[in-house]
């Protein structure tokens, strides 16, 4: 029978979830409600997350906060933004998916399982940012169209969360276990390795044979139909590595003390200067402002005769030999936009460098590249600019109606090597120490930290790769799970879907914790599944005397099996604009992935857990 405290639990979840699937509330807003409403139930006298009602109890209301999953989390965001920062998983993303270029099949099996690799380690939406742009730039070079790639790494991303502990929805199980009525053991880091690598396994092979048959063959939307270029097709398009000089400012140069507008270089010489070395500082996209130092190393683009008039200035010249797009500067081609104003002026008169931060370096007009004396030339509908400038600044180009940005895929970097080892041998010692005993937020914490006493990742970037939505979402539902728990909310739903149900076997068990939990990931995503049915199926696994790690499990792969629907998970969304999918585009190929996946975690419950 409900008690009022019953009623009061379930309505708190349910209506804010509803809100939140009306698109009318954002979930960390829906967490934050069932905070507030919860610690204020409890400060009222209802005993939704004790019987007693000192203070104390009223904090359980914030508990959610202190927990180790939210903990972990943070520690996880921080570290794979230094593997990020460091160039490492751009670096392998890019390696590995050059190797197939050639083979469509090929092509399919690498970004699925690399997708699923890199998910081992880092946040499945941060895997599929990466990988979206070298995908972009491979199905051009083979002429395979994005639609026949994209998907495959969206779902190889879920494939591979299914096999490891540091997936949101795996640590939220793992942690409800610890909450359950009797408490339950927590899960390992390697918990998840046995039925989630099946599964994983057995989804790539899926994908890779049978289901990208089932792929659309389909052209790429209206904002995709100009083909976005990477940074080095774009120097070679536009010529500029014959046209790239170092000029270093010796001590008698002329122009040392003035400002780059009193220096007129530009005007006298028409050249472009890019970027400005000041010891271990680099200026990239200097102000007119910023006053030269003796010393100086300036990058400059321009026709060779033009620089070499720098020497009589008191420069030492010399060739740039590194392609512009290995410095830290964004490159972006625009074209004028239909009745553009621009059309008529010169790109003096655009300002773009005042306004915008970007300089224009070169024209391109009907095949032919201008390099130098840009500032001079008369802008045409049909001309392209080639500009460069701080990736920061990108957003403001998009809302002026004048120009259309095509906005460059990014190349690699070259990456600091010691650096990205040392970042890599970190990430990795915090899972060693995590399988040697120490706690796992601990763990990840504490490599956390030292990358941060390292200076591998400055501390306003580390506070930026927080996900702090996922934080306050994770620490809502984590009180909401213990009012369900602490009221029997949860044993009371576990014990009707088993009046329901009847008594399955441990197998039927899992199979039926799977399903309902990827039915609801499709529409709820796995977060806010996971803590909706983790409390559910671990009571029933607790009444039936099963093994309740196995089911919690079980309930995890489902909370990662977000297959069905575009809206289950975030990469799924992302791949749909690039890809030009449908929603049935992922019911088709996905039905049969849920099906493979299944069957496959059945099979690792008996093998692996023995139910």
């Amino acid at each position: 029978m409900m008690t009022v405290e019953m009623w009061f639990v379930a309505a708190v979840i349910l209506l804010p979830l509803l809100l939140v699937l009306l698109g009318r509330w954002r979930v960390d807003l829906a967490a934050l409600f069932m905070i507030v409403a919860l610690g204020l139930g409890q400060f009222l006298g209802l005993n939704v997350l004790s019987d007693s009602h000192t203070s104390a109890d009223v904090l359980l209301a914030i508990s959610g906060l202190s927990q180790p999953v939210v903990t972990t989390l943070v520690g996880l965001f921080i570290l794979t933004q230094t593997l990020s920062a460091n160039g490492v998983m751009l670096w392998l993303g890019q390696r590995l998916a050059g190797m197939g270029a050639d083979s469509e099949s090929r092509l399919a099996f690498l970004f699925t399982s690399i997708s699923a690799t890199l998910s081992l380690l880092m946040n499945n939406v941060a895997v599929g940012a990466l990988l979206l742009p070298s995908a972009m730039q491979v199905s051009r070079k083979a002429r395979v169209r994005p639609s026949r790639l994209l998907m495959l790494i969206a779902f190889g991303t879920a494939l591979g969360g299914m096999a490891t502990y540091f997936t949101t929805a795996n640590i939220v199980l793992s942690d409800l276990l610890t909450v359950a009525n009797p408490p339950q053991a927590p899960l390992g880091v390697l918990s998840f390795a046995s039925v989630g690598g099946l599964a994983a396994v057995a989804g790539i092979a899926y994908l890779t044979f049978i289901g990208r048959r089932w792929l659309p063959n389909r052209d790429p939307g209206p904002e995709q139909a100009i083909a976005r270029r990477g940074s080095d097709e774009l120097e070679t398009l536009y010529a500029l590595g014959e046209r790239l000089w170092e000029a270093r400012l010796s001590q008698n140069c002329q122009l040392s003390g003035r400002t780059l507008k009193q220096a007129r270089i530009g005007e006298r010489f028409g050249l472009a200067v890019i970027a400005i070395w000041r010891g271990r500082q680099a200026i990239f996209s200097p102000d007119a402002d910023e006053r030269l130092q003796d010393g100086d190393m300036l990058l400059i683009v321009g026709r060779e005769e033009r620089v070499a008039q720098l020497k009589k200035l008191g420069f030492q010249v010399g060739r740039e030999t590194q392609a512009i797009s290995q410095f830290e500067v964004t490159l972006i081609e625009l074209i004028l936009a239909p009745h553009s104003a621009y059309a008529g002026k010169t790109v003096k008169q655009m300002n773009f460098r005042r306004k915008y931060g970007f300089t224009v370096v070169a024209v391109l007009r009907r095949g032919r590249s201008y390099r130098t004396d840009v500032g001079d030339i008369q802008l045409e509908l049909g001309d392209s600019l080639l500009m460069i400038g701080p990736q920061a600044r990108v957003r403001d180009l998009r809302i002026n109606p004048d120009i259309i940005p095509l906005e460059t895929e990014p190349v690699y970097r070259a990456v600091p090597r010691r650096r990205a080892v040392i970042s890599i041998l970190i990430f990795l010692a915090a899972i060693v120490f995590a399988l040697l005993g120490v706690p796992v937020y601990l763990s990840v914490l504490a490599a956390a930290v030292l990358v941060l006493l390292l200076g591998f990742l400055p501390m306003q970037e580390a506070y930026r790769s927080v996900e702090w939505q996922v934080i306050f979402f994770i620490a809502g539902m984590y009180v909401a799970s213990l009012g369900m728990v602490h009221t029997g909310l949860a044993d009371l739903v576990g014990r009707t879907v088993l009046a329901v149900v009847g008594h399955p076997s441990p197998l039927g068990l899992a199979a039926a914790v799977f399903l309902l939990a990827a039915g609801l990931t499709q529409f709820m995503g796995s977060q806010a599944t996971a803590f909706v049915v983790g409390p559910i199926a671990i009571s029933a696994a607790i009444h039936l005397g099963v093994n309740s790690q196995a089911i919690a499990v079980s309930t995890a792969l489902g909370c990662s099996a977000s297959f069905l629907t575009p809206i289950s998970h975030p990469v799924n969304v992302i791949m749909m604009g690039p890809g030009n999918y449908r929603a049935g585009d992922f019911l088709r190929v996905g039905m049969g992935l849920m099906l493979v996946v299944f069957l496959a975690m059945l099979a690792g419950m008996v093998l692996f857990w023995r139910l």
